[in-house]
């Protein structure tokens, strides 16, 4: 049995204590891997289970990336994905900000085309197991939040539209 942790956003020295951490911890069936989320560093039908927190959202094509991950899972093998999605279409300015993009909103697609892109991929068995809103005092509380709101110059209303249309969601799903 295999998993495997792979992002975008690791750098060799993360995947190198990673690895160090499963050594120390006794963990056997982990391996990290460096590499792209398009273009998972595995072979073909090898994998059991994928999980991702929140990194999908980062990239231009999910479609690839979930195509990807139906590539290398087992038959029967399983992810779970948690993510930002939007329920409505954010305003350009926010998509465009680059404090955006670090905060994962600018890359939010809308939740059903987020779903919709999972299941054909081919996953079977797609469901939502948690879904939460984005409470406007923690987006006032948030750093990131802050400096987009500042930055591109919001009106509290237009904060509230923004906080309002961001989710988190956990979804699973199956490799027939």
């Amino acid at each position: 049995s295999s998993d495997v942790c792979s992002s975008d956003l690791m750098t060799p020295e993360m995947v190198d204590k990673a690895r160090s951490n499963a050594r120390e911890g006794g963990y056997k069936n982990v391996d990290f891997r460096l590499g792209e989320l398009e273009h998972l560093p595995v072979a073909d039908h090898s994998v059991d289970v994928l999980i991702s927190n929140c990194v999908i959202n980062l990239t231009p094509d999910k479609a690839a990336v979930f195509n990807d991950a139906f590539r290398v899972l087992k038959s029967k093998g399983r992810f779970a994905v948690s993510d930002i999605v939007l329920l409505k279409e954010l305003p350009e300015a926010v998509k465009q900000s680059v404090a955006a993009y670090v905060g994962c909103l600018s890359g939010a697609i809308m939740k059903d085309a987020y779903l919709e892109t999972i299941s054909a991929a081919g996953f079977e068995g797609v469901r939502i197991v948690d879904e939460a809103a984005f409470p406007l005092d923690c987006m006032a509380n948030d750093p990131t939040a802050q400096t987009i709101g500042s930055t591109l110059s919001l009106t509290p209303k237009e904060l509230e539209d923004v906080a309002n249309a961001v989710r988190s969601i956990k979804v699973v799903g199956e490799k027939p």
